[in-house]
This record gives C-alpha cells, sequence and structure tokens, in this order.
C-alpha cells in the first residue's frame, strides 16, 4: 500500500486541521501472537501555529501506568509532514494523501525496565469528520513484534456562553431533556 493509493479518496485527512483542538482516543497493542498486551486511552491537545502542530498526548494505561509525549509536527508541504518527540529516533516522516496517512518513525519503547528502538510503520484513516482509525505494525531488527490499534474521535468545541443566547430575545437556549 502506498498513500498516493488514497489520493482520491474522502473525506480528506488534514493532519493540523484534525488534531486542533482536542481528541481523544483508544487503544490496544497486540503481539505478534495475536495477545493483547496493554490498553491505553490518550488525551491529546493540538495547537496549530500555521507552520508547526504541537500535539501533547496525556496515556493512561488500563494498570494505572501513565505516560506522555510531546510531539512537534511540521507541514513540508501539501501532503509530506516531518516530526519529533523526546523519544522518537531522529526524525518522523509522514506522508497524507485522501482520507489516509502513513506516518514511520523510530521510537525507544520503555520495556520493563529497559528501552527497546522499535520501528513504527502507522497507517491512519479519517472515517468521517471526527473519527480516526489508526494501525501500526511495531518492528524490531526488521521483524513485527506487534501492532497498536487506535480509534481517536474529536471532542466537541466547547460552546460559548455567547453562542447560547438567541437574537431575537437575548433570552438562553435551553436543551431538550
Amino acid at each position: 500500500m502506498k498513500p498516493q493509493d488514497f489520493a482520491n479518496t474522502t473525506p480528506r485527512f488534514v493532519v493540523e486541521e484534525y488534531f486542533a483542538g482536542k481528541t481523544k482516543a483508544w487503544g490496544i497493542f497486540e503481539d505478534r501472537f495475536g495477545t493483547l498486551r496493554r490498553d491505553f486511552i490518550v488525551d491529546i491537545t493540538g495547537t496549530w501555529d500555521g507552520k508547526t502542530l504541537t500535539l501533547d498526548e496525556d496515556f493512561t494505561y488500563s494498570d494505572g501506568e501513565k505516560d506522555r509525549r510531546i510531539w512537534s509536527i511540521v507541514k513540508q508541504d501539501e501532503h509530506s509532514y516531518t516530526g519529533t518527540a523526546a523519544d522518537v529516533v531522529g526524525t518522523a516522516t509522514g506522508l497524507a494523501y485522501g482520507k489516509a496517512l502513513n506516518w514511520r518513525y523510530d521510537l525507544n519503547l520503555k520495556v520493563g525496565d529497559g528501552t527497546w528502538r522499535v520501528a513504527f510503520d502507522d497507517w491512519m484513516f479519517l472515517a468521517d469528520k471526527d473519527t480516526l482509525i489508526n494501525r501500526a505494525r511495531v518492528s524490531k531488527f526488521g521483524v513485527e513484534i506487534g501492532q497498536v490499534t487506535l480509534f481517536f474521535r474529536k471532542e466537541p468545541t466547547a460552546v460559548q456562553r455567547s453562542d447560547l443566547l438567541t437574537p431575537q430575545s437575548g433570552q438562553g437556549i435551553v436543551a431538550a431533556q
């Protein structure tokens, strides 16, 4: 599969637009035998300054462990992105076409008391304007050690108090119960 295979698909996944604001993700890691090893939730805050997307990711694992990763992602051109984070080795590269993004990087992954350098081959697909599906193959020395599956959901934008006033009456709108 190549990112260009998705050039004519919709909805179009524009990374900096999708991740601006608050996003929540639910994920699992399965080892190469298909055994569920970890599950987690990620709360993500994204800010876009016109050139760089900063993603502040807070991970909470089902065993209570917490982790944090802060990505700095730069849009290179219409289809290309590069990114860095503290535990990413070198620079991540991504290509986005249509509804798909292929994101590749090496990561220093905490495993027990040690660290493994692993390679991620992420494929992200925008299902609708609020839902993103991510499947990543994780390998070490070219051998797949597992897969990560994530589902992302945009959190609704906070409604401003002034948005709740009707223009005719100035009275607040009451939501149906």
